[in-house]
């Protein structure tokens, strides 16, 4: 996975000269300065949002005029800020997302501030008065959030207004913005290749997806393509809504199961697959059926070594997080640096891969 460096324009502390050799300033000097907590210090430093930007402002002159030992920003040039809007909170993808997010913000300049928020992936509205919300300056907007005709209209309207954004995952906005993701149609083939060639036994192939998320759509495109194009004694005979939710996506391979005994294959498109895997765990014919689906967690890591999943396609959010900012901070002028505009690659994980 490439993963290029990033070199960000800025001004560098220096030690001055003459003075004697003293004990490094800490968060604990550069907090009494600016009369707020250790805390607020720590999240300012490393970027990871959540703070007024008036405090902000006071911890780096502090910072500056204690002579902190790191790059800080010039006071004329004020801050950064870029948001970064997600959904579903409750998902290992997206708390993988996050802390990707949280974790390159570390390593920029203060200058840069990068704020990550969550909002409910069922209410268009909300989403969209977020992305339009002139609470904060923002230099860039990053979103990983579904679309819909609302929240379209929203990012179309900041993006004419001058503000870079950069869809994740899924486009929020087919007509603006720069997109960073894997090939999901491509995914989507994959996982039915592997269960053409690899299923112990043929028969009937079912999947199950989101369908308000396009690369769900996208996913289950290519699922069905490549069986289109290659006929044989397995087929792809149904398809199920799960929402991605753990009991309605349990309850559509349950009666998958019920419905095809002789069921060969399953394809999740997203995610829930802690509930399809005890689905399959608990059915007399659950061990039967060759499983592929995507993102390597603590759940389906156990599954591949148990034999219940075969085969993971993991999406690699770090990756997406990492080109995301990238691609933001070159769009604002921070970085020379063009970041990579082909597809983010998916890796293939199977059991002896772990």
């Amino acid at each position: 996975m490439k993963n290029d460096s990033l070199r960000i324009r800025s001004p560098t502390s220096r030690k001055r000269p003459g003075t004697l050799e003293m004990s490094k300033p800490n968060y604990r000097d550069i907090a009494r300065h600016a009369g707020v907590g250790t805390a607020t210090v720590e999240r300012v430093l490393n970027g990871r949002g959540g703070v007024r930007p008036e405090l902000v402002e006071k911890v780096i002159s502090a910072a500056r005029s204690v002579d902190y030992p790191r790059k800080l920003p010039d006071a004329h040039r004020g801050l950064l800020r870029i948001e970064v809007l997600m959904v579903r909170p409750e998902t290992s993808f997206y708390r993988r997302l996050s802390l990707a997010f949280e974790r390159i913000a570390a390593t920029l300049d203060p200058l840069v501030v990068v704020h990550r928020s969550f909002t409910d992936e069922m209410n268009a509205e909300a989403i969209a008065r977020r992305i339009l919300s002139a609470d904060l300056p923002r230099a860039g907007l990053i979103l990983a959030v579904p679309s819909s005709p609302l929240i379209s209209a929203a990012v179309e309207k900041v993006n004419s207004q001058g503000l870079p954004v950069v869809h994740v995952v899924t486009r929020a906005s087919e007509r603006v913005g720069d997109f960073i993701g894997i090939d999901n149609a491509a995914a989507g083939r994959t996982a039915a290749l592997y269960i053409s060639r690899m299923a112990p036994r043929t028969g009937p192939v079912v999947a199950i997806c989101h369908p308000i998320y396009q690369v769900h759509r996208d996913r289950i495109r290519g699922f069905s393509d490549y069986f289109g194009d290659h006929p044989g004694a397995s087929s792809f005979e149904w398809l199920g809504f799960g929402g991605d939710e753990e009991r309605a996506s349990a309850d559509r391979l349950w009666s998958a199961l019920e419905m095809y005994p002789d069921l060969a294959g399953l394809y999740n498109a997203g995610g829930a697959n802690s509930a399809l895997i005890e689905v399959l765990r608990r059915h007399p014919g659950g061990r039967e059926v060759f499983f592929v689906g995507h993102e390597l967690t603590d759940y389906t890591r156990q599954a591949l070594l148990d034999g219940v999943m075969d085969v993971v396609l993991d999406q690699a959010p770090e990756a997406q997080a990492r080109r995301a900012l990238d691609l933001v901070l070159h769009r604002i002028g921070l970085t020379d640096i063009k970041p990579d505009q082909a597809p983010i690659r998916f890796i293939t994980i199977t059991k002896e891969g772990l």
